[in-house]
């Protein structure tokens, strides 16, 4: 089949550039992207007096049909064609004849590939902005479910100080807020026109481009047509905000792996939601969570293998940038169903209190001896040093702190009095960090308050 650029080759094209070269089998997922930017770039032509209207009449008719095959799977697709612009093209021409070499006027496939791709991201940019505001309503539903459950913190993995559970689900769900809110901010950056720009420099024909981005839906458009057709930072910023993403899944899911663990039994994992084992009977494996982790490096190599491609490239468009869609297209992918996969294990998480609220007390507490301390007047230093060896002492006994009489505290400092006995439950430790954002019921519930607000739950209704 001859090429559309043949006119100056004297050699047919190898069959091994063909299958080298060739990108239809990844980039025909933009197909509906392509067909909705040639509609708008045919009335674009048509009205800068290029096309007539029974011309665009025609040509839009025949890109409908074009659209309706692809979407029942009717339409063939051919790697000798190269990609999917040319694709469209070639079926255009050949059931509407000559006219369909019309369409690719004032046009290049430079400026095209991109208004696809923005397009396209667009797109599945709202659906994981949607995803996400799934996964934090889910988690301020179990933060409202466990407002009275205490359980230790944990740092470097030691139990660490007591905290409303609660506390826990709100991290993260700021943490997702804040994903939320980048890939807004990247949405920006995408939602720029970029057809019109042509191979390198511009076109020569009177395109009203201010009109083709209102076709398609752009708030701007690109003002340089050399950074238009070979810039890929819209990608990279997309598949960085999907790695930032991944990495807190990974981590999320990492927690609720250790935390189901029979070791920590603080949750049960969703039986329809895990597997077992073809050899032990009694396993029940968290395959999902085990999933979310590890894909998380998936989304961490397509935006390493992008920023790789990007460097060291000359100006303007090179064939290189054809690697770009691979990793836009997986990130897409897996990211959709790590956030899928995770809300749906939080929407069945059964909570052990027992488990979590046994482990919030003793050492856990001692922090707050040696503030206790401090509030007393002694320098933290000493006061710290002091409760470390109250803790070596119970270390020694074998005793809880909890356990400790009053003159076993005054062993230590004549600074402790009655009032030291009442403050070391996991409750009253919790609710005494009343800073702003701290882990006390009334900041909690506070903070569920604001939450509710900002992702439009109301009444009883957190579904």
């Amino acid at each position: 089949m001859e090429k559309p650029w043949s006119g100056r080759f004297s050699e047919e094209t190898d069959e091994f550039v063909e299958e080298f070269t060739e990108s239809v089998s990844f980039d025909k997922e933009l197909a509906l992207e392509d067909i909705r930017q040639n509609i708008a770039h045919v009335r674009t032509l048509y009205r800068a007096g290029i096309l007539t209207q029974e011309e665009m009449d025609k040509l839009i008719e025949g890109l409908k049909e074009i659209e309706k095959d692809i979407l029942q799977g009717r339409f063939v697709w051919r790697k000798s064609l190269e990609d999917v612009h040319m694709n469209i093209e070639a079926e255009l021409t050949r059931r509407i004849g000559e006219l369909g070499g019309k369409l690719h006027t004032a046009r290049s496939r430079n400026d095209q590939v991109t208004t696809d791709e923005k397009l396209f991201l667009k797109k599945h940019i709202e659906e994981l902005v949607n995803l996400l505001k799934a996964l934090r309503r889910t988690l301020v539903k179990l933060a409202e479910r466990s407002i009275n459950v205490v359980v230790p913190a944990y740092t470097h993995l030691q139990r660490a100080q007591p905290i409303r559970l609660a506390h826990y689900f709100l991290a993260y769900r700021e943490g997702f807020l804040k994903d939320t809110e980048r890939f807004l901010d990247c949405y920006r950056r995408v939602d720029e026109l970029t057809l019109g720009s042509g191979a390198v420099a511009g076109v020569d024909f009177p395109l009203d481009r201010f009109y083709t981005a209102e076709l398609l839906g752009f708030s701007r458009l690109s003002r340089n047509s050399i950074y238009a057709t070979a810039e890929r930072d819209f990608i990279a910023e997309f598949l960085f905000a999907c790695a930032l993403t991944g990495a807190r899944l990974s981590r999320l899911a990492e927690d609720l792996i250790i935390w189901a663990s029979e070791e920590f039994s603080y949750v049960d994992l969703p039986d329809k939601l895990c597997t077992g084992s073809s050899i032990m009977p009694q396993k029940k494996n968290p395959d999902v969570l085990e999933l979310i982790r590890g894909k998380s490096g998936r989304l961490y190599g397509n935006l390493i293998s992008l920023l790789t491609l990007l460097k060291g490239l000359p100006s303007a468009y090179n064939r290189d940038l054809q690697e770009d869609k691979e990793p836009m297209f997986d990130s897409v992918r897996t990211l959709k169903g790590s956030l899928i996969g995770m809300n749906k294990v939080l929407e069945g998480l059964k909570i052990r209190a027992d488990r979590m609220e046994a482990n919030a007390g003793n050492f856990v507490l001692i922090t707050d001896v040696a503030n206790y301390l401090a509030a007393k007047g002694m320098p933290f230093r000493k006061a710290h040093h002091t409760a470390g060896s109250i803790v070596a002492y119970l270390i020694e006994k074998g005793k809880r702190l909890e356990d400790m009489t009053l003159e076993e505290f005054k062993e230590f400092s004549p600074l402790f009095e009655e009032d030291v006995l009442r403050i070391l439950t996991p409750e009253k430790v919790a609710d005494r960090r009343i800073t702003y954002g701290g882990t006390s019921e009334t900041e909690i519930l506070r903070i569920i308050e604001v939450a509710r607000s900002e992702e439009g739950i109301h009444g009883q209704d957190t579904d």
